[in-house]
């Protein structure tokens, strides 16, 4: 593989050179919990899999500007007056301005009453009474004037290899069928369709007051709503689902409930209903470098996140949503050994064989498009730390420790116990030669500290002195081998270079606050390992990732820095830099993976569930501190 900013002689790509893909974070994100969709400004839906996150792509434009798309706009227009998420939803509103009106066209993955039992995505975990309807619904209104409104849709499927083969449907030209690579979708409406090729396209022209709908379905039977009032309808119970869901949260009354609230709305839309299972994000292979060859498959479960997630949901007081998570995690099929994998399908399968799509062009000329993730059978230390951190959370939390999870407790332990001082590629998934990294020992110490804990709550004393010992042990080698002559932890025991990763030395309390060596490390990353800033996961020229190219600033990584200022008593310096990351958010208040201080793009995948779970714990520690010293 050949990274194009990689190439002898050429200039970097700019995260904000002109091209026909719209910026990452221009998209609007759809979800029903069983996949999610990303709409351009344009109006064009340019990411949709069907009938789950990770299935192949029916819409792809994303990725390749001929790979599927579908439009439903003014015609002749292409930039948008407004966009906003309808308050309390995932649902996206669009009002549009022509020359010679204004429409506003409305967006959801539609969610409703359960009817009947699922047999598109099967639910492993207990239904809830509202569920995923398998419909795409698009409505617009005119509100001024007339407009001449376009439907445009061109399903390519397979990951943009299978041009749609199309059938009207009945003889009123209101409904047709998109076949292809063993698929089929219905598109319907009260427009007159006309078939062209492998597009179906209609126009039609409102004035004031008048309304019109589109559907696009893969339900069973490939259900479509009857007509305008069963879509408006739809879109009703779509509207009170999301705010009835949102009401359960327990929302801080602060000047970040906003960005708080959209967090927690876009980590429910990347979770897959049926298993309970969160995808890392919605797309694959969006760039971390402009151009260049850090592209990949985020939408599987990473362990490594459930401790994230365990703390934003209870945070949030939603309980039900961590207990469904902790379920699909004590269904995992573990290794021969006992470990866990570092990442697992969102079904819970543990084969995720990487592959190239070729024959797509790339965001932006960023290539390799890959499907799948070779990470996942990587020796990655610091997944015993998550899996058990997340598990006692949930103990805490829910005042039991249930039967099903002691064997895992066990496992991880055991596994940690036996691993913690062999090299592996890190927590972000280096694809060079296994080292000694610091975050991964430190993982380890969390594992078997977290693993003593349990078994004090589940009456073993002597497990709980095995573990705490080892703990102790884990902890040693860190301060002796991990720490370099400032009293600042290293990236791995061969190098002085920096990591973000070693911030988890504050969140998971490593060290106490007032120690100086956290304090030092902290301090560290915060000058010295930044952009304007914003925080980088490790220098990529003191690092061998197995990989060219330099990359952005990671969002997730400046939410922890945030979160460790405050730990260390930074308060305000914490409270500046939050600032600084909520004013970064994309228009819709989403975040990508990463952030281009230079150029202040988003890259990387999108919407990335990593970065909103740690806006959530950042703010978190901000607030709950604020609260204290309010009470004193």
């Amino acid at each position: 593989m050949t990274a194009v900013d990689g190439k002898t002689g050429t200039t970097p790509q700019s995260a904000a050179a002109p091209s026909p893909f719209p910026p990452i974070a221009q998209y609007a994100f759809l979800s029903d919990c069983h996949t999610g969709a990303l709409i351009a400004p344009d109006g064009g839906i340019g990411w949709l899999c069907v009938p789950r996150f990770d299935a192949p792509s029916v819409f792809g434009s994303l990725l390749d500007r001929q790979a599927g798309y579908f439009r439903l706009a003014p015609f002749g227009i292409s930039v948008p007056s407004s966009r906003r998420y309808e308050p309390g939803t995932n649902i996206l509103e669009t009002t549009w301005h022509t020359p010679s009106g204004w429409v506003v066209v409305r967006d959801a993955l539609t969610m409703g009453p359960r009817r009947s039992e699922d047999t598109i995505t099967p639910h492993t975990r207990p239904p809830t009474d509202d569920d995923a309807e398998h419909l795409l619904v698009r409505t617009v209104r005119c509100i001024d004037g007339n407009v001449e409104v376009e439907l445009v849709c061109e399903p390519v499927f397979d990951y943009g290899r299978i041009p749609a083969e199309w059938a009207l449907v009945g003889d009123d030209r209101h409904a047709a069928d998109a076949s292809g690579a063993e698929q089929t979708i219905r598109l319907s409406t009260d427009m007159a369709l006309g078939i062209e090729g492998n597009a179906v396209r209609a126009r039609h022209l409102l004035t004031a007051g008048d309304e019109l709908y589109c559907a696009l379905s893969w339900a069973a039977e490939l259900a479509s709503p009857a007509d305008l009032d069963d879509a408006n309808a739809r879109m009703a119970q779509t509207t009170r689902y999301w705010r009835t869901w949102l009401s359960r949260a327990r929302l801080p009354d602060h000047d970040w409930m906003t960005p708080i609230q959209r967090s927690a709305l876009t980590i429910k839309g990347l979770t897959y209903m049926p298993t309970g299972a969160t995808v890392a994000a919605l797309t694959t292979s969006l760039p971390e470098t402009p151009g260049g060859e850090r592209n990949w498959d985020y939408r599987y479960t990473w362990i490594r996140d459930s401790t994230f997630t365990l703390q934003a949901l209870h945070f949030l007081n939603l309980d039900w949503e961590a207990d469904e998570f902790m379920q699909f995690v004590a269904d995992l099929e573990a290794n021969g050994d006992g470990a866990l994998q570092i990442m697992y399908g969102i079904d819970g399968r543990r084969d995720l064989t990487e592959s190239t799509r070729d024959d797509l062009s790339g965001y932006a000329g960023a290539r390799p498009v890959r499907v799948g993730n070779g990470a996942f059978d990587q020796r990655q230390n610091d997944v015993f730390g998550a899996a058990l951190d997340s598990i006692l959370l949930h103990t805490r939390r829910s005042k039991r420790l249930p039967r099903r999870l002691w064997p895992i407790v066990k496992a991880q332990a055991e596994c940690a116990t036996a691993v913690w001082r062999e090299p592996d590629q890190g927590i972000w998934e280096a694809r060079g030669e296994p080292q000694h990294y610091v975050s991964s020992k430190l993982m380890g110490w969390v594992a078997l500290d977290r693993a003593a804990k349990l078994a004090e709550i589940r009456g073993d004393p002597e497990l709980r002195a095995t573990w705490a010992a080892t703990a102790e042990e884990i902890k040693a080698d860190i301060l002796e081998h991990g720490v370099d002559s400032r009293g600042v932890l290293r990236q791995h025991y061969a190098t002085d270079a920096l990591d973000a990763s070693t911030l988890l030395a504050a969140l998971f309390g490593f060290l106490p606050a007032d120690d100086e060596r956290l304090r030092a490390s902290v301090l560290a990353i915060a000058d010295e390992l930044t952009e304007q800033g914003y925080v980088l996961r490790y220098r990529t020229g003191e690092t061998d990732d197995g990989l060219s190219g330099k990359e952005g600033t990671f969002l997730i990584c400046s939410f922890w820095l945030v979160s460790a200022l405050a730990i260390i008593g930074e308060r305000q310096r914490a409270r500046d830099l939050m600032e600084r990351l909520l004013n970064v958010a994309s228009p819709l208040g989403l975040y990508a993976e990463e952030f281009d201080a230079d150029t202040g793009r988003h890259l990387g995948n999108f919407p990335q569930a990593f970065s909103h779970l740690a806006l959530i714990e950042a703010a978190g520690r901000i607030i709950v501190a604020e609260r204290l010293e309010e009470l004193s």
